[in-house]
């Protein structure tokens, strides 16, 4: 696609004039942001693209009040350092999605937000979704809708602002977000626990969780993938990693108590400062399959408990890494060659239940496989009925989530 074929509106008022005239015209809309997660979900089969990428700037920032409004496509890092400047942040921490796609671009806080994109303090802060506040969106009939304002016809009821939030622009064209924001920890440290397997870890990770010193961060990562978290800081064999956060005489206190509890299970060792801070982020970036190469992977959401059979029982029938986030309620796998998506969703589904989505595969495999979770008949049913009515010609990234969609 050329140049030519991008808009780039630099109001909701020119996003409401090109989402009409697709309508008029039956001409599907691709919905951009900054253009890093275009290969995450189906292959869109689109006339044209609308990039809000010009659609950009924080509009109402006071930081004694906590919260922030800005356009969809301020850049994510603009965002982070307007809130660096006062000691703030974005508590649930969104993944970087370009290591892992081979992608380029800047991450928008829209896309963050379309996309419900959550790191690993999802356990203690929420999903993007619970810290979004409000929004602002084009439809696909051209209307502008505020929340909490305008209520759309047959939809009362509906909570707009998480009905948004994940929707991948299959729903409306976000053009600006209001969203908490908190202040950033004084210090923050990871106990690590070697040697444990995963039934091992599940186990730690949920006495952890269990105790009253709010922990922030539970993963594991297996021997097989160690080497490849904070540049190889972390010893060989498996690690069980859990973050405290806080001020410095809490988070002291707290370690020690956690020291203790974890040194029954395992050999402990405490990280801090840049080793603690990176290995965070390989973890919400999922840095060891970001390998340049377009293996199969799935992030799976399922019973902490779970996480570690389903690793289990994959491993008996097919090639596949994986580690855990989430007290091991995150599941990330890659697979050797096939996604083996039948497979996954039979297990999830035996496991109790849960959701899996294929995060990067080629295009071919993507438009073949549900990327998404299939929901059951009732679910799907009502997902139409709200897409007919935000959309009713279908123009916005149809396709993108659910095929005929």
């Amino acid at each position: 696609m050329s140049a030519l074929d991008i808009q780039y509106p630099e109001s909701e008022e020119a996003i409401a004039r090109i989402v009409v005239e697709a309508g008029k015209a039956n001409r599907p809309i691709e919905v951009r942001g900054g253009g890093t997660r275009l290969d995450l979900g189906r292959p869109v089969q689109s006339a044209s693209v609308l990039s809000v990428a010009k659609l950009s700037g924080i509009t109402n920032y006071d930081p004694s009040e906590l919260v922030m409004a800005a356009r969809a496509g301020t850049p994510l890092a603009e965002i982070e350092a307007a809130l660096a400047e006062n000691n703030q942040m974005l508590t649930f921490e969104p993944m970087d999605h370009r290591p892992l796609l081979g992608a380029v671009g800047e991450p928008t806080i829209g896309g963050v937000f379309a996309g419900n994109v959550s790191g690993p303090r999802r356990i203690s802060a929420g999903a993007a979704r619970d810290n979004l506040l409000g929004v602002r969106f084009v439809n696909g009939s051209g209307e502008i809708v505020k929340s909490g304002g305008r209520v759309m016809k047959n939809v009362t009821g509906l909570d707009l602002v998480k009905l948004m939030a994940g929707s991948w622009g299959t729903l409306g064209v976000l053009s600006e977000v209001i969203f908490k924001v908190l202040p950033r920890p004084e210090t923050a440290v990871t106990i690590a626990v070697s040697g444990l397997n995963d039934a091992e870890a599940a186990e730690a990770m949920a006495a952890a969780l269990a105790m009253s010193v709010e922990v922030s961060g539970a993963a594991h990562l297996p021997e097989s993938v160690i080497a490849r978290f904070a540049g190889g800081s972390l010893k060989c064999g498996p690690a069980t990693v859990l973050r405290l956060e806080g001020l410095i005489p809490s988070v002291e206190v707290r370690t020690g108590r956690l020291v203790a509890e974890m040194g029954r299970r395992g050999t402990v060792s405490v990280l801090d400062g840049d080793v603690s801070a990176g290995l965070w982020r390989d973890i919400r970036d999922v840095t060891p399959f970001a390998d340049g190469s377009m293996k199969p992977v799935w992030r799976v959401s399922v019973a902490p408990s779970a996480g570690h059979q389903l690793v289990a029982a994959l491993r008996l029938k097919t090639g596949v890494d994986a580690f855990y986030d989430w007290q091991g309620g995150l599941v990330w796998l890659r697979m050797e060659s096939d996604p083996e998506a039948g497979l996954i969703r039979q297990y999830i589904k035996a496991l109790g239940g849960g959701h899996a989505t294929l995060v990067r595969a080629d295009a071919a495999t993507r438009a073949s496989v549900a990327v998404f979770e299939p929901q059951p008949k009732p679910l799907e049913a009502l997902a139409r009925r709200i897409k007919d009515q935000f959309d009713p010609a279908g123009v916005l990234n149809p396709g993108r989530m659910t095929a005929g969609m």
